[in-house]
């Protein structure tokens, strides 16, 4: 339909009807302005917050990664019989009777039997920051008492 017959059609209904006409296109009018300009960035505004809080929190654990990353390059290299013996320093200290370590070539294994949740995370932590080892290989299971068993594998650091 053009133009001159919508002025046509508009003419011929009754007042009653081109108010309620009128009013239908101006409560449809509205809903699309609410559901196309305004409702999207209300939502966003109303996130917005949150986000914030959640990146703040990404960022604070990134500078820690950071400042643990330049502490570890600032440390003098390693021979690989230091990094063993400071790795069994560790495994005495932290793992006393739940674990045992043995090594073969470039790799250390360590077996571990009942070992808590905590003990196994500070050696960890103590293995990648004193020792500079990282696993390679772990093959863990959680017992009915909620300790670990298994084997970690770790690589030597390279000469």
């Amino acid at each position: 339909m053009n133009r001159s017959g919508l002025k046509q059609q508009w003419g011929r209904l009754a007042p009653r009807e081109q108010l309620m006409v009128a009013g239908a296109v101006a409560v449809v009018s509205l809903a699309l302005l609410w559901w196309l300009a305004l409702a999207p960035p209300l939502a966003t505004l109303r996130a917005a917050e949150a986000q914030h809080r959640a990146l703040d929190g990404q960022l604070q654990r990134m500078r820690a990664l950071q400042s643990q990353a330049q502490l570890l390059q600032s440390q003098p290299r390693q021979t690989p019989e230091e990094a063993t013996r400071l790795l069994e320093a560790t495994v005495r200290t932290q793992l006393a009777l739940t674990g045992r370590m043995s090594i073969a070539g470039e790799r250390v294994t360590v077996t571990l039997a009942g070992t808590s949740p905590q003990a196994l995370s500070q050696w960890l932590t103590q293995a990648r920051t004193s020792a500079r080892m990282l696993p390679a290989e772990a093959r863990l299971t959680r017992n009915p008492a909620g300790l670990w068993d298994g084997t970690l594998v770790l690589a030597l650091p390279a000469r």
